[in-house]
């Protein structure tokens, strides 16, 4: 049985992988001894509400996809730099450029970025073939390009000596071996170490009842009756009244309208037929699916829309809380992997690879003026930044004699004075 079209999860977790053989037109079979096999003929992709959860259906829901793409999106925008451990200053490497602005020909670092983001999130595991090419100036073998490979594609395998090796089989054909140097690999949380989790896995049963909610309330706008109710009459209604009853209820069309009562005539009453989305409960539903959602990828349920407290100045707390909870984990996982497979022998030790998180943590123009104040020296406290430090966080060219510190910094005693060593 081929399930190559299948899979949504990517790679198996299996440190060996079972047998398969590759069959013409990227055709796979795998055994039934791997587990995954298994989990797929017992559980399918359906969740406990019945409904079909893959990587497509998942990003079909407003909620998992505003959470998704939140955090991919910020992981996108955010500069990524490689830093001298010896200078703190913005490293003259050529991973920089990659990083930072162009990891390959048709693709912004931008791009790049909230690709790898995404991939890691909903599939668990994010790939990037690694190309380099000798430098005839220096001798040395530089990055030149990072090549995003679809994790589907991806086998990692666990070798006996305890090293990583990835078989890469496009549907295509040329099934290769890539060696763990040639592969940038990016994943989160992880049972085995190997690969990661899926959050659209492992949250499927959430997933599947919100898809279901929102199927069950279009199929409520699509095939349901909107009749508030109906007129009982205990006889038959005279010709006069019924006239008189449909110029009535003419009259009480439309919006401007609304909340009129009708005058009832020979004893006819009211009875309420449907039950609206609120008696069905799909309103109360659809909301607890959204919490869930915030629960599986951290993102704080104001940012998904749904939450009624007032913005206000807590909006700067919430922005917090994203950056620490939602987004730290992840900025560790970039910037270790990056170090770990992008940076080779002695680089490991002089550089690092950082973000710069200060664009999503910049409070409102009164808090940075009252901070950049403090830190230039303001009160006569010792300055701690200078002029034109502060200027390129604010994007705004550098002014002549900008790179000393204010006079209100502490200053070293002069030689001669009182307190001058003998």
């Amino acid at each position: 049985m081929d399930f190559s079209r299948l899979w949504p999860f990517g790679a198996k977790p299996s440190s060996q992988p079972a047998p398969r053989a590759d069959v013409g037109d990227g055709c796979v079979f795998y055994s039934l001894n791997d587990p995954l096999v298994a989990e797929f003929l017992r559980d399918g992709f359906e969740a406990a509400s019945g409904a079909t959860v893959n990587t497509e259906t998942a990003l079909r829901n407003p909620a998992m996809f505003r959470a998704v793409s939140l955090i991919s999106y910020a992981i996108g925008m955010l500069p990524l730099h490689v830093i001298d451990e010896e200078t703190k200053e913005k490293a003259d490497h050529p991973l920089f450029r990659i990083l930072h602005r162009e990891p390959n020909n048709w693709q912004t670092a931008f791009d790049f970025r909230s690709l790898m983001q995404l991939r890691a999130l909903v599939k668990g595991n994010a790939y990037a073939l690694i190309i380099r090419s000798r430098q005839l100036r220096t001798g040395r073998d530089d990055i030149v390009r990072l090549v995003p490979l679809n994790p589907d594609w991806v086998t990692p395998i666990q070798n006996d000596d305890w090293s990583l090796s990835y078989k890469y089989s496009p549907p295509k054909g040329g099934a290769r071996v890539l060696r763990a140097d040639e592969v940038f690999h990016l994943r989160g949380l992880s049972l085995d170490g190997i690969n990661g989790l899926s959050l659209v896995k492992q949250a499927r049963d959430a997933i599947g009842l919100a898809l279901s909610a929102e199927l069950a309330a279009g199929r409520l706008f699509r095939n349901g009756s909107f009749i508030g109710g109906a007129l009982t009459h205990p006889g038959k209604l005279s010709d006069p009244a019924f006239e008189r009853l449909k110029a009535s209820l003419a009259e009480k069309e439309g919006a401007a309208n609304a909340g009129k009562n009708l005058i009832l005539e020979e004893g006819m009453k009211w009875e309420n037929l449907a039950n609206n989305a609120k008696d069905a409960q799909l309103t109360e539903l659809r909301r607890m699916q959204v919490e869930e959602i915030a629960r599986v990828t951290g993102v704080p349920r104001p940012l998904l829309m749904v939450d009624e407290t007032s913005w206000g100045s807590g909006i700067q707390a919430l922005g917090q809380f994203f950056v620490q909870y939602a987004l730290g984990p992840w900025f560790e996982a970039w910037q270790q992997a990056a170090e770990r497979s992008l940076l080779v022998g002695t680089e490991k030790d002089r550089f690092s690879v950082k973000f710069n998180p200060n664009a999503l943590l910049r409070g409102s123009t009164k808090d940075q003026g009252d901070f950049f104040a403090k830190a230039l020296g303001a009160g006569g406290q010792p300055a701690w930044m200078t002029q034109n430090e502060v200027r390129r966080l604010n994007d705004m060219p550098d002014k002549e004699g900008g790179d000393v510190l204010s006079q209100g910094s502490a200053q070293p005693t002069p030689q001669g004075g009182e307190d001058a060593p003998e």
